[in-house]
């Protein structure tokens, strides 16, 4: 691969440059641990993973870190799996995220918006009184450090203060969405048992409103060591026998007492989508997440708090998590409770408009559909306040990088565009923002400071300007403590660490460009490779989904008995497109003169829809194994899929094949 985009679709002004907070601390930690002065910031990045444990200390220094007992030295192991960060050193998450209410009492900490109402503010000192409630109430309940504690919850005020409190506590969070199913759920909390189950009586989507209640009675029978359900009565319905009532456990005024806990006592527990198997139950840390989310949050993301971050998620992706960490840097975070597109494709504009939001996060897919849709987000709404729209979940597509400047330069916006990339695994990113980087148009501005973000061929060898596998070579602070119900710790090796011993490898293509920029190709499972040329499925979407017809599409490649290769191409119209003679012929096209002649699909087929996880990324691998003729109970987990009923029609479609 060659560097193929010189010009820079966007520079950060001086002045920006000036005010961004990672200029800032690139200054102090030159004068105060030997951080170079000069070249900018790759000779940070250079310096930040050479020197990782005084770039992690300077990190601690910088953000005020309250350690109530000191570490004894910043890295005690830095093997990979089993890194110890600071060890001897005690914290507590909660105390550094109710920080603000010191300075900021008054001032909105949350802000509310559901499809029904404008927003709604939550004050620091409201948010802190009614963690200190809610915290005294799980202590009475029993609820002890280590212990679970559950959320059947949307992305509602409830919600941030159920995790709070249990981080208080020193319990440890998890949470589904309430558009899971039962055995989606139960797939999930009965892995880690939870002691306390927070539920809602159902929710608002889409215009119409959604009763869960019949969903949650069947979790409370099937989690047996369940001890007490809080009843949150979102569609006004009183609690079921036995719950106790959401407001009843949070009228005190009580202030809260923090457990102070090791560095490395668990936080919450996170899900992998869980396609092919039981997800797997991912563990990190208070101390670690808190470090890894002030360096991502408050360097990368440039966020304080004169900022308003709103992100578009649900409380069963890790953006959850992410956007609630937006707290501890001061920041007024945007909580939206509601359909990503309704009652039109501009939702999610509106409501950064309404809240005036300065860092709105969505996702790849959404500002596609945005440009298909014609949406004009500064022409209908008043953005001025929004100085970063940042993505993720899957590779923001060129034509995307250029919708987006366009529109905003329309009104004379000088936007920063942050596609980032991470994952759920580390919940952070490897590469993305850089606030005083320049973007290039398909391109990740860098790595992340601290982490050793490399690209390698399959000998372990780095590649520049080629395309290879995304590996890191050091511990990152929030990488998982473990797997829950994995006690020699296999399962976690051979997630990451069977391929490069000692090395994470995330599973994705990655190209890093000779300036340091950073390309995402794809799941490097899910590669197409055809007569040894290697491609990422995400190029493929990329170039077919520019196509106005191309509503979405998925691609498999697909190794034959006889040696053969198989690799269609699923295409889901838009409304009123035919898969005509064409159609056929431009998809090809496109193929074959943006991409690769080799490329070019075996067969192009019309479906009725592209399955996905229950967090919107498209199902590649079970649809490969479907079409070799696995089963479908052995090809996915139910639970993990939006729409099983689609998953049949690739199944009837390997019967038919000769």
């Amino acid at each position: 691969m060659t560097t193929v985009n010189p010009q820079p679709l966007w520079q950060p002004t001086p002045e920006r440059i000036d005010r961004a907070r990672i200029t800032r601390f690139h200054a102090w930690a030159a004068q105060h641990h030997g951080a170079p002065a000069d070249g900018g910031y790759a000779a940070l990045h250079q310096w930040s993973v050479e020197e990782l444990e005084t770039f992690w200390k300077a990190v601690t220094e910088w953000f005020d870190v309250r350690f109530t007992t000191p570490y004894d030295r910043v890295l005690g192991d830095r093997s990979m799996p089993g890194a110890r960060w600071f060890p001897g050193a005690t914290l507590n998450y909660a105390e550094h995220a109710l920080r603000a209410t010191e300075s900021r009492a008054d001032e909105p900490a949350l802000l509310h918006v559901d499809e029904m109402h404008e927003p709604r503010p939550v004050t620091w000192a409201e948010l802190r009184r009614q963690v200190g409630s809610l915290a005294a109430e799980l202590r009475a309940l029993g609820v002890r450090p280590g212990d679970r504690v559950s959320g059947y919850l949307p992305n509602i005020p409830q919600a941030v203060v159920a995790f709070l409190a249990t981080a208080a506590v020193g319990g440890v969070w998890t949470s589904c969405a309430p558009d899971f199913g039962a055995r989606s759920v139960l797939d999930r909390f009965q892995q880690v048992e939870p002691v306390v189950l927070f539920t809602v009586d159902g929710y608002r989507y889409g215009g119409k409103e959604h009763d869960r209640r019949d969903i949650v009675a069947e979790l409370r029978r099937e989690l047996p060591t369940v001890r007490a359900v809080v009843h949150i009565p979102l569609l006004g319905t009183e609690a079921p026998d036995g719950a106790l009532e959401w407001s009843a456990l949070t009228s005190a005024d009580t202030e809260p007492v923090f457990e102070q806990v090791p560095f490395d006592h668990p936080l919450w527990v996170l899900y992998s989508s869980g396609t092919t198997g039981l997800p797997k139950a991912i563990v990190q840390s208070q101390g670690g997440i808190l470090v890894e989310h002030l360096k991502q949050l408050g360097l990368h993301c440039d966020l304080g708090p004169e900022d308003r971050f709103f992100w578009y998620t649900s409380t069963g992706w890790m953006m959850w998590n992410f956007l609630v960490s937006g707290l501890l840097t001061g920041t007024t975070v945007v909580l939206y409770d509601g359909s990503p597109g309704y009652p039109d494709t501009g939702a999610q504009w509106r409501i950064a408009e309404r809240t005036g939001a300065t860092l709105y996060g969505t996702s790849a897919a959404y500002v596609m559909a945005c440009r298909k849709a014609g949406v004009h987000p500064t022409r209908d709404h008043d953005l001025s306040a929004v100085k970063c729209v940042a993505t993720t979940g899957s590779p923001l597509p060129p034509d995307g990088f250029r919708w987006l400047h366009d529109e905003f330069a329309e009104s004379g916006a000088d936007l920063w565009i942050a596609s980032v990339s991470g994952g759920t695994d580390v919940c952070s990113c490897f590469a993305g923002a850089v606030p005083t980087l320049p973007v290039h148009i398909g391109e990740l501005q860098a790595p992340c400071l601290g982490t050793d973000l490399q690209s390698w061929d399959p000998s372990g060898k780095p590649l520049t300007d080629e395309v290879g596998e995304l590996v890191v070579t050091n511990p990152m602070p929030s990488m998982p403590i473990h797997f829950w119900n994995d006690p020699d710790g296999s399962r976690y090796h051979d997630s990451y660490f069977d391929t490069y011993p000692g090395v994470w490898r995330h599973g994705d293509w990655i190209t890093l460009t000779s300036r340091g920029s950073v390309v995402i190709h794809g799941r490097s499972d899910s590669t197409l490779n055809r007569q040894g040329v290697r491609m990422g499925s995400a190029d493929i979407y990329e170039a077919v989904e520019r196509l106005p017809e191309i509503r979405e599409s998925l691609v498999v490649g697909i190794e034959q008995p006889d040696g053969g290769y198989w690799m269609p191409l699923f295409v889901h119209l838009a409304p009123g497109a035919t898969l005509d003679d064409d159609l056929l012929g431009r998809i090809k096209q496109t193929i074959r003169t943006q991409l690769s002649p080799r490329h070019v699909p075996d067969e192009i087929i019309e479906v009725p829809g592209i399955p996905h996880t229950l967090t919107g990324k498209r199902i590649e691998v079970p649809v490969k194994r479907l079409l070799q003729g696995t089963p479908l109970e052995k090809a996915v987990n139910p639970g993990s899929i939006d729409n099983l009923d689609l998953l049949a029609h690739y199944q009837k479609l390997s019967r038919t094949r000769p």
